[in-house]
């Protein structure tokens, strides 16, 4: 027998019918002959719901108590699934991340996966058992605390726990058919791409594609775990996730398309720090502390020097929600580095187009910022990389953005192909 890994978001997992819609499901899968382990987030918006309790409770929850909270949300989903596998006439155990073998660093809200030691998933699928796991949490190694992975943390589970297993696939179940050529709440025309490579994979994660979680594929390409994207509400084929934008095949293949997609984010926010000193050090001191504040940095531009006054600006984007945190530490900086002042801007959104073909077509950023003028669109910073050009905009073209570098690289459909079943994209 195979194992298959599944994994069944929030909104699969909505309410009691659409449980019982995925249970099916998950017994089908076993009905084939494969042994079935399943990864599954907290029902509907619950996650939602508990931190909107927490805030009403305590403006400022401790960490590990809020954990604790989170945590709650998906063992509810694994326990009602498992109930529901059960009146189908198999038997399933439930397990949470902990008692599945997840093991993680300290850092609560958003660990990181150290190690996945499956012994009682192994044991409970010897004995014919479906397996269901509480997704998003884990235990630390060094403290024996629950902690949680953050955000899309489920996608990361399952594609560990398929690691960990040696499983044939990991499925992710969402509520759109596959990943698309751009979000069909922006463009109704996008396209359904059947397969994506995993570097075209994590840049469309990195640049705001939700579909995926982008721990979740970094995981999947160092141990080569093929991930299925499908939807949990329809029996269509989904995108695979599979191969490299290096393999020679692919490389001299005719089918393989030069944009694989255009993303977008609207949850950065933009930080100018106004009058650094031009001297030798200065922007270390600055990233360093924040660093220190675990903050993920995206994008960063450099102005050139003043000659007059040998000042220069450094701009870069983070996540909103780490908005509060690194105004607070670099206000802390202030007379160290000798700045003069801090400009917060979050009515902003990144556009990026993604694809491997413009690694060998010129062309491709004449035509990307040709249209981003025809739109009307004025572009505020800009950043590449090997297979990707990202762009910050102000929040209010973003839509215009998106439909305009889609059009521009000929992606939309002829037929409108992007279904979104459920989610109420909270």
């Amino acid at each position: 027998m195979g194992i298959v890994v599944q994994k069944y978001g929030g909104s699969s997992l909505s309410d009691a019918d659409a449980i019982k819609r995925v249970a099916r499901r998950i017994t089908e899968a076993k009905k084939a002959g494969n042994d079935v382990v399943v990864a599954v987030s907290a029902m509907g918006d619950s996650t939602d719901e508990l931190l909107d309790l927490a805030a009403q409770v305590s403006p400022l929850p401790p960490a590990r108590e809020l954990d604790m909270l989170l945590t709650a949300g998906e063992r509810i989903s694994m326990a009602l699934v498992a109930m529901a596998i059960s009146d189908l006439g198999f038997t399933a155990r439930s397990f949470t991340g902990s008692q599945a073998g997840v093991i993680t660093d300290s850092v609560h809200g958003k660990a990181k996966i150290i190690d996945v030691t499956p012994g009682r998933i192994r044991g409970a699928i010897d004995e014919g058992h479906i397996v269901i796991v509480a997704g998003f949490q884990g235990v630390s190694q060094a403290t024996k605390e629950i902690t949680t992975l953050g955000r899309g943390g489920t996608d990361t589970t399952a594609v560990a726990l398929a690691a960990a297993l040696e499983a044939d696939v990991c499925e992710i179940y969402t509520d759109v058919d596959g990943v698309f050529t751009a979000d069909p709440r922006i463009v109704p025309s996008a396209r359904k791409l059947d397969t994506v490579t995993y570097e075209e994979m994590l840049e469309l994660a990195a640049s705001g594609a939700k579909v995926l979680h982008l721990r979740s594929v970094e995981y999947a390409r160092r141990h080569n775990i093929p991930i299925h994207v499908r939807s949990s509400f329809s029996t269509l084929e989904g995108t695979t996730v599979t191969g490299s934008i290096n393999d020679p095949a692919r490389e001299g293949s005719m089918e393989a398309p030069i944009i694989a997609g255009v993303a977008h984010d609207r949850s950065e926010a933009k930080i100018t720090v106004v009058g650094v000193p031009d001297k030798v050090g200065e922007a270390a001191a600055i990233f360093t502390a924040l660093a220190d504040a675990q903050i993920n940095i995206d994008m960063i531009v450099q102005n050139v020097s003043a000659a007059a006054t040998n000042l220069t600006d450094i701009s870069f984007t983070l996540p909103h929600s780490d908005g509060q945190t690194a105004m607070t530490t670099l206000h802390g900086l202030k007379n160290k580095v000798g700045f003069e002042s801090l400009l917060y801007d979050e009515k902003i959104g990144k556009i990026s187009l993604i694809g491997a073909g413009m690694r060998s077509h010129p062309g491709i950023s004449a035509k990307f910022f040709t249209a981003m003028a025809e739109a009307g669109v004025n572009i505020g910073m800009i950043s590449t990389s090997e297979i990707r050009i990202s762009v910050i905009v102000e929040e209010d073209d973003v839509d215009a953005a998106v439909q305009a570098a889609h059009t521009a690289f000929d992606l939309d459909a002829d037929e409108v192909e992007a279904v979104v079943y459920g989610g109420t994209g909270r």
